[in-house]
């Protein structure tokens, strides 16, 4: 049997690893017998010299083996789940699961934190008084069952060795990798006991995924592991050139699950939502057409059936749900710093970094893994691009509770927005549909 040091050398060759060999490694280093050294040169190695789709898949399978799965095999539903590569503001999955599942799907949902600029579902579903995430295999499943819905972290149970190469791959630069996020994202979700998936894939500058190019593949390496074991994936691609919607917070974000839920969310967050649950409710029921399951979407949202779901489960897991009702029972902020236009024209862009790096400033997010998040701050944008302006014109309101940042994040938000003379092409949202 070949040394974990041989399995490194072979890698940094060029030589191409098999299902053995990396079960041999993430065992190994869940158990620690394997240290983060040797690890982070073996991740190293592959990211320079690059994963095959086979080693990708075995990968897949060597992070579900080694932590506990899901068996959801006696609901007589199917179960399909949605995944976003993470963007500024996208806070769709948490609008797209209660909508699947108020149309009939299962929905299991393991939910992250969040890293950079981007703040995670996790994160966002904490800002609830009272959610309770960290749950048992078998609370998870008996979640689900009861609810169609349930949203949990990663554990010592649940996706424990993608939970711990995240953390190193984080140290060591070797995030960026398409066939290490393809493995990471797809044994959390596989591990979930799906049917189907769909996956949204965020391009845009300054993300890991900036064009096209990069986005259609790790796409594919996706639908390509889920073909391999046996569920179905469909993937979109989608513009995040700006942020999604007009929230960028935790409690901030939730609100506007709320209003989108009710019918009244902002255009770009209830469209890609509506296209996202549509999609899982197809994957659940490919007899119907998209247009039909599109229908049955807008339904649950028409009908209240939708926010219903996401209201009831998060009660089931300790949630004060009258908070999606009552925004004075989510954690508010207690400042608020208007930026105005300095110039006539027309938003020609909002750089969705800058706006992310703005209100991980004022506490929404995490510069260092061990920090306090503050629920209630973040940004609001009060125009989007395209549209016209004044001088004068409230762009967007910085809402804080400690002063320390404010002004770098000021900065940071006023170098976001850039105001042209003439008005910019308008974008599409949705830039592709990858399917198997």
């Amino acid at each position: 049997m070949d040394r974990i040091v041989d399995l490194i050398r072979s890698k940094r060759d060029g030589g191409e690893l098999d299902l053995e060999d990396f079960e041999r490694l993430i065992n190994g280093y869940t158990l620690g017998e394997i240290v983060d050294a040797q690890m982070g040169a073996l991740l190293m190695a592959g990211v320079c010299n690059g994963f095959s789709d086979s080693e990708a898949a075995s990968l897949t399978s060597a992070m579900l083996r080694c932590g506990e799965r899901l068996d959801l095999s006696q609901l007589d539903k199917m179960r399909v789940d949605c995944y976003s590569t993470g963007g500024v503001g996208d806070k769709t999955p948490l609008i797209a699961a209660p909508i699947a599942a108020a149309a009939g799907v299962a929905v299991p949902m393991i939910v992250e934190r969040g890293t950079g600029h981007v703040i995670g579902a996790l994160d966002k579903l904490h800002a609830i008084p009272g959610f309770r995430t960290e749950l048992e295999v078998a609370d998870f499943s008996d979640l689900v069952t009861e609810y169609g819905l349930a949203f949990a972290e990663q554990s010592n149970s649940l996706a424990p060795a993608d939970k711990r190469l995240y953390e190193l791959r984080d140290e060591t630069a070797t995030v960026e990798s398409l066939a290490l996020i393809a493995a990471s994202a797809m044994s959390k979700k596989l591990a979930e006991d799906l049917n189907g998936l769909i996956v949204d894939v965020k391009v845009c500058r300054g993300s890991l995924v900036s064009g096209r190019t990069e986005a259609r593949r790790l796409a594919q390496q996706m639908i390509s592991i889920g073909r391999r074991l046996d569920v179905k994936v469909q993937a979109l691609l989608t513009d995040m050139d700006q942020p999604l919607g007009f929230t960028v917070g935790n409690a901030l974000e939730i609100m506007e699950v709320s209003q989108t839920l009710q019918g009244q969310g902002p255009p770009d967050v209830a469209g890609l939502a509506i296209e996202m649950a549509a999609r899982m409710i197809f994957l659940a029921d490919t007899t119907i057409s998209i247009e039909s399951a599109r229908d049955k979407a807008n339904s649950t949202i028409e009908d209240g059936s939708a926010m219903a779901a996401l209201g009831n489960v998060i009660a089931a897991q300790g949630g004060d749900a009258k908070g999606l009702q009552d925004f004075e029972r989510l954690p508010n902020p207690q400042g608020a710093l208007p930026v105005m236009s300095p110039r006539d024209g027309y938003v020609s862009r909002i750089s969705a970094e800058d706006i992310g790096r703005a209100a991980v400033l004022l506490g929404a997010g995490r510069t260092n893994p061990d920090d306090e998040l503050d629920p209630a701050v973040g940004v609001v944008l009060e125009a989007k691009v395209g549209q016209q302006v004044l001088n004068g014109t409230r762009l967007c309101a910085l809402y804080y509770n400690d002063e320390a940042n404010l002004e770098e994040a000021q900065h940071l938000v006023e170098d976001a927005f850039r105001i042209s003379a003439l008005e910019p092409e308008q974008r599409d949202l949705v830039l592709d549909l990858i399917q198997g």
